[in-house]
């Protein structure tokens, strides 16, 4: 899998919502790019996001985009239920993609995305922003140089009180918080363990115990364990209504280090009156607020974009694929299923061969 080396990619958006806005707010501090096309089903919010970003073309389908020759690189903006049909052509048209997290409702989705890239042969990045935020890695480097010695454990918090629509329809989400947010802590945990360990059975509980508008969990605890008996505990909800809640900690035999990309922003107010909007989900607008000051930066999508970029263009294979989609997925297979049965489960890894 390589990427085709040039001196700019060309790059295609499909989606015009949130995800997107955040991506293409990352790219414009990022080199060796220029998007050229936006497709989405709604042709004046296409157009609204378009000349907000300086793209010149707005298309209505996916398949209007990839037959495109000024199409490089495809990145999927999308809600997950709508992945697997969207990479199939982007797929069969031979352009390279990006998607964002998770990759499917399930593994099973999961793994199919996977096999088109492969058998396509096309260049494909995973879009799992929080391995790529400054806190996380700064981190990483300073694990990396040995400051907390072995890391032994690693504890990943993502919650608020404000899913999107889309994600309270189970179907549409393939569960709950665990599915959407759950991601991006079982992506923090294997990062700080190694990609060289694999996760091999799950304790999970979860239960909805404040919403009344989701089926699913609202609520959800899991310990990942590692073919090396460390763990991963991952912790996640819908039910905290202060807002957007990430923390990391990373335990080691020699230290320990704390990440907080929300409550301690370095930023704090009191609004009398409507301060408009906060920050991603946020909890309020008046009263004690702590804002963000540059979401983009601080989640992680500006290296992120930077990095499968610069990857693009060298023709090399970037550190987050749709491999790790998929691994990433089935650990969250096994705690739906460990919730069920209340015993440690299997992860099935079975997708990634």
């Amino acid at each position: 899998m390589t990427g085709r080396p040039r001196a700019t990619a060309r790059i295609g958006i499909i989606g015009a919502g949130f995800v997107a806005d955040f991506y293409l707010r990352a790219l414009q501090h990022v080199r060796g790019h220029e998007v050229t096309v936006l497709a989405a089903r709604s042709p004046e919010r296409g157009r609204e996001v378009a000349d907000r970003y300086g793209i010149p073309t707005v298309v209505s389908s996916t398949t209007e985009l990839v037959q495109r020759d000024d199409v490089d690189l495809v990145v999927v903006a999308l809600p997950h239920d709508l992945h697997v049909p969207v990479i199939a052509e982007i797929a069969a048209a031979g352009k390279a993609v990006i998607c964002t997290k998770p990759l499917g409702r399930n593994s099973e989705e999961a793994a199919e995305c996977l096999r088109l890239v492969r058998d396509a042969g096309v260049w494909h990045g995973y879009a799992e922003t929080e391995v790529f935020a400054p806190g996380l890695v700064k981190a990483k480097q300073l694990v990396d140089a040995g400051a907390i010695g072995d890391v032994v454990s690693v504890r990943a918090r993502e919650a608020h009180g404000h899913p999107h629509e889309h994600a309270r329809n189970a179907e549409r989400m393939g569960g709950g918080p665990l599915r959407g947010l759950g991601c991006h802590c079982v992506a923090i945990g294997r990062w700080f363990l190694g990609y060289d360990h694999r996760p091999v059975e799950v304790l999970a509980w979860g239960d909805r115990l404040a919403r009344t508008d989701v089926t699913t969990e609202d609520t959800a605890v899991a310990i990942v364990r590692f073919d090396d008996r460390r763990v991963v505990q991952v912790e996640v909800g819908w039910n905290h209504i202060a807002g957007l809640d990430v923390r990391n900690e990373i335990h080691g035999t020699a230290g320990w280090i704390g990440t907080d990309e929300t409550g301690e922003t370095g930023l704090r107010a009191f609004a009398g009156q409507s301060a408009g909007y906060v920050m991603e989900k946020a909890g309020a607008a008046t009263g004690w607020i702590t804002p963000v000051p540059d979401e983009p930066w601080v989640y992680g999508y500006h290296g992120e974009m930077a990095h499968f970029i610069e990857s693009y263009l060298a023709g090399e294979q970037p550190r987050q694929t749709f491999v790790d989609g998929v691994i990433d997925n089935a650990v969250i297979d096994a705690a739906y299923r460990a919730m069920d049965a209340g015993t440690w489960t299997p992860v099935d890894l079975s997708g990634i061969e």
